[in-house]
């Protein structure tokens, strides 16, 4: 039970105010969906679970999805059946899970790419808006959460599972940040929960976008429990018949359900010191060049690899993603997302830059894997560029408001 609070501390912050953003209903917005079945909702015994339902789309992330969980996990919160009563205790557990191949890919960025092409960044500063402050909610949380990560688990999928907590990791769980590749930075809470990874093992995932299996994620403390995707049925089944809303008891059920497992030999958990050695660095630069050192060296081809990664990499992005991550060491979690919230709305402005747009065009869209980066290289990157990302909004550009006098962060 400790341990479990602690780590939720580590990693995570009666109403939740939205500001002056509504989730509206407006033609054409790919991102606001009036399907009925986006979120599937089951109840067993006296829990309840979430399930996001869009798999042709690996379950990324829309506004309106976002904006069911919200009401959703807000209900359950305040449902007295559901959480603490008065005289006795009624379940307070929830679990959420993904249909079909992907937990969740992330944040719907196409639909965001789409919406910035026809210049409505309204509706993209709702998607950011809506996102973030739900995952302050899931951080904040008043009752145990459980997410079962089976599948890809990147980016807002990651933001809307890692603040809670439990998270269930399985053989077929893949996790990355890999926003650097598509000229954007990790966000949804990645510059929270990663800056408090062993080491810098942070600053390595949200610079190359590396990926990480179920047995990696448990070993670096994003996942706290192991399951093998056969065992997934009998886990859910014994979650369903708890009645309680004590996290020690749903931590118990799910170790006695899940599995030891280890990283393999390959893992880069193993490489954790040579990660140190590369990637302690100041600048992005310097974490090049003792890469770059440590391959001629040893004629690592995983030195190699995570070279290539860098050079792929938006080099804007690079010194951005770097910056948010050592702030976010310092940080609570309601500072990250604040913070995220404006670098976000930089990126997707193309004051600065329009590298976003390009990633996606080069990775998702015309697919032609040659995104044209500017600026092109780190040497042309300057520090003003990088401080725009962080600098306040303007005087008519509301800040990220989230609910901390109501809901005050852990750290």
């Amino acid at each position: 039970m400790r341990n479990a609070l602690l780590l939720r501390c580590c990693l995570s912050a009666k109403k939740l105010s939205y500001g002056y953003r509504e989730l509206t209903s407006i033609s054409g917005n790919p991102l606001i969906d009036h399907s009925d079945n986006l979120v599937i909702v089951e109840g067993k015994a006296s829990s309840r679970t979430a399930i996001l339902n869009r798999p042709f789309s690996l379950n990324a992330l829309n506004t309106s999805t976002v904006a069911r969980l919200q009401k959703l996990y807000k209900n359950w919160e305040e449902n007295p059946d559901i959480g603490f009563v008065v005289v006795k205790l009624k379940c307070g557990l929830k679990f959420l899970k993904g249909r079909g191949k992907a937990f969740s890919a992330g944040g719907d960025i196409v639909s965001l790419y789409n919406l910035i092409k026809q210049g409505n960044l309204e509706e993209c500063k709702q998607f950011f808006w809506t996102i973030y402050s739900f995952i302050y909610f899931l951080g904040t949380y008043l009752k145990p959460h459980v997410a079962l990560l089976n599948g890809i688990t990147m980016g807002g999928g990651a933001g809307v599972s890692i603040p809670g907590t439990f998270r269930v990791a399985t053989d077929k769980t893949i996790f990355a940040t890999p926003e650097t590749l598509i000229g954007f930075h990790p966000d949804a809470g990645a510059s929270f929960y990663l800056s408090h990874l062993p080491g810098y093992l942070g600053e390595y995932l949200a610079l190359t976008g590396d990926k990480l299996n179920g047995a990696e994620m448990l070993s670096c403390g994003l996942a706290t429990h192991y399951s093998h995707i056969a065992k997934l049925p009998l886990v859910e089944e014994q979650l369903g018949k708890l009645i309680t809303d004590d996290p020690s008891v749903i931590e118990t059920t799910l170790g006695d359900h899940g599995d030891i497992v280890h990283p393999d030999q390959t893992s880069l958990i193993h490489r954790i010191e040579t990660i140190d050695r590369c990637f302690r660095h100041d600048t992005v630069e310097e974490m090049i060049d003792s890469l770059e050192n440590e391959a001629a060296q040893k004629n690592d081809a995983w030195c190699v690899s995570a070279l290539k990664k860098l050079k792929e990499a938006a080099p804007l992005s690079l010194k951005v993603s770097l910056r948010s991550i050592r702030e976010g060491r310092f940080q609570t979690l309601d500072q990250c997302l604040s913070r995220e919230y404006r670098m976000s709305l930089q990126g997707i402005s193309g004051h600065i830059t329009k590298d976003f747009v390009e990633g996606v065009r080069a990775k998702l869209v015309d697919k032609d894997f040659k995104p044209k980066w500017d600026p092109p290289s780190l040497e042309h990157v300057s520090e003003d560029m990088v401080d725009q990302y962080f600098s306040p909004l303007s005087a008519f550009e509301p800040e990220l408001e989230l609910s901390t006098k109501k809901r005050e962060a852990f750290v």
